[in-house]
């Protein structure tokens, strides 16, 4: 029989050797562009209950399997941390009511694991920490009939999890290909083989790099990041009711650009949505007033604003936590985005807390959380921004206490275009619908360097050689940025394009930029307008939207 305490110390012991392995787990990955790779999710995640579980004085099995759930459910971060979550949950309601747990409890709990797990992940797939997880339940279930045994059913669900992990270049060809295993599969066998071994009678592992690493800060506003030396000092939004054979909106587009930066401007056939930074909102109005009426009219001094947050931020310091109020409106906004720039423009477009993160920054499902708590609204809209943060955010559903809406958006550009389709005159189903319809109309481009070599997709890539991103897919390799930059624009530009917006990062200077666009400005139809913004993002040179 496994008791309570053999359990803790089985899930503390398994904590820090993911932690101590996570490098390893790390190099698995077979997509060569910097992320939030899959050991450091998984450390994160699992090493989020060790604090709480060593506060458990002989605990039953039921309450430290539910302790260590409710931790790495509120830690988890990234799809493979969330899976692993996932299955701690499914394991905590297999061990419900029990004080100590034999074979057939340890074989019938990870099963309840394996099923919570696959129900999450939208389209399963075959060869990942799923298969090796779920093989591993199945012949625990088998021994379980020969044995009630709770080391030998667990010895069983081990040694068969290392030999599904060895099957799993078989199941996919892009692992065969590349020579590896799965790494969600290694980072489950890592963690159940260190719990196998305290079964066994072995010490509990001790770190090799102290206590598992405590997740960033998760800064609440974005303003309060950004330099104090703010170019333009008005941040101006309003909508305008086109007047009857009212002038192209792209007029006004290029001249919201000759006065200011991080212009946003957006036209369908009754109204424009603007957005501008500039020293002269009256002139940003005025030619506005060409156009047709105006309506929904708002504008900030953003160095007063800067101060405040400034301060805000010092507070926020000084209590690590954020602050939960009660909802006093019917909408509110969270975004994941990282970069002075990309936070204080979602912010600009109406979003109450921004969660700093992205790739290779996976915020965790309770950063998400408390970030909804601290939004005073009935109805919260997240927008992750990233295809390996989704999962997190949705584990925030079950846990808020008002309702979220998690929306997939997949790319910063996606949340800028979701953020810009809101209407707070609508219901919340049809904004939910005409927020997500937002997300099919903007092609995303991406640009960043190779982490390690690889053999991928047909793509001989050295470490350090330049990505490019087509809405999520490695379109092609190149050394020279520029050259990268103009041949991902055009290859996503359409006959119907008419915006092209580059977001350019924190290794790219303003000097680099202006070149950038030139290079565009030059090479791309006269009926495509290009806007560039100082999104001061890490990891991608340049983001690309195209609409």
């Amino acid at each position: 029989m496994i008791n309570g305490s053999l359990l803790r110390d089985a899930i503390v012991s398994a904590a820090y050797d993911i932690q101590n392995q996570k490098q390893k787990v790390d190099e698995l990955n077979v997509f060569p562009v910097p992320d939030g790779d899959t050991g450091t999710n998984m450390s994160m995640t699992i090493g989020a209950s060790v604090k709480e579980l060593e506060l458990l004085k002989e605990p039953t099995v039921e309450e430290t399997a539910k302790t260590a759930a409710s931790a790495l459910l509120r830690g988890a971060r990234g799809n493979s941390g969330v899976i692993l979550s996932l299955l701690f949950r499914g394991f905590a309601n297999g061990l419900k009511g029990k004080t100590e747990a034999n074979g057939v409890d340890l074989a019938e709990a990870l099963t309840s694991g394996v099923e919570a797990a696959y129900k999450a992940v939208m389209k399963p797939t075959e060869g990942t920490i799923l298969t090796v997880a779920r093989v591993a339940a199945e012949k625990g279930r088998e021994t379980a009939l020969q044995t009630n045994d709770a080391l030998e059913v667990f010895e069983a669900i081990v040694n068969q999890a290392e030999a599904t992990l060895e099957e799993t270049p078989e199941m996919l060809p892009v692992l065969k290909k590349a020579g590896v295993v799965d790494a969600g599969g290694k980072g489950f066998t890592v963690i159940f083989t260190a719990m196998l071994r305290v079964f066994q009678g072995g010490e509990v592992v001790k770190p090799s790099g102290g206590a598992p690493a405590k997740p960033a800060q998760v800064k609440r506003t974005a303003v309060a990041e950004a330099s104090g030396d703010i170019k333009f000092a008005y941040c101006t939004e309003y909508i305008v009711n086109k007047k009857k054979n009212a002038d192209n909106p792209l007029k006004l587009r290029a001249y919201l650009e000759s006065i200011g930066d991080c212009v946003v401007v957006v036209d369908d056939e009754e109204i424009i949505k603007v957005h501008v930074h500039s020293n002269h909102p009256g002139d940003a109005i005025e030619e506005a007033l060409k156009f047709g009426m105006l309506t929904n009219l708002k504008i900030e001094n953003m160095k007063e604003q800067h101060s405040a947050q400034v301060l805000e931020a010092e507070q926020l310091e000084e209590d690590d936590t954020y602050q939960p109020v009660d909802p006093e409106m019917p909408y509110g906004f969270v975004a994941v985005a990282a970069g002075a720039g990309m936070q204080a423009l979602f912010q600009d477009l109406g979003v109450n807390n921004i969660v700093t993160g992205g790739q290779t920054m996976n915020p965790s499902t309770e950063d998400i959380l408390k970030a909804i708590h601290a939004t005073p609204a009935e109805t919260v809209f997240v927008l992750p921004n990233n295809k390996n943060i989704i999962m997190a955010a949705e584990q925030a559903i079950k846990l808020a206490d008002r309702r979220v809406c998690v929306l997939q958006t997949r790319t910063i550009p996606q949340g800028i275009s979701a953020m810009l389709a809101f209407d707070p005159d609508v219901s919340f189903s049809e904004n939910r619908v005409n927020m997500t319809k937002a997300l099919d109309k903007v092609q995303t481009g991406q640009i960043t360097f190779a982490a390690r070599d690889s053999d991928f997709d047909g793509h001989n890539i050295k470490a350090g050689e330049l990505l490019a991103m087509e809405n999520g897919k490695l379109s092609f390799v190149d050394k020279d940025l520029n050259r990268v930059l103009l041949k991902l624009t055009k290859s996503m530009v359409r006959k119907d394009s008419s915006f092209v917006t580059v977001l350019y990062g924190a290794d790219i200077s303003d000097d680099q930029a202006a070149e950038a666009y030139e290079l565009l400005r030059s090479k791309l139809s006269d009926n495509v307008e290009i806007n560039l913004i100082n999104g001061g993002q890490p990891v991608y040179y340049y983001i690309v939207s195209v609409e």
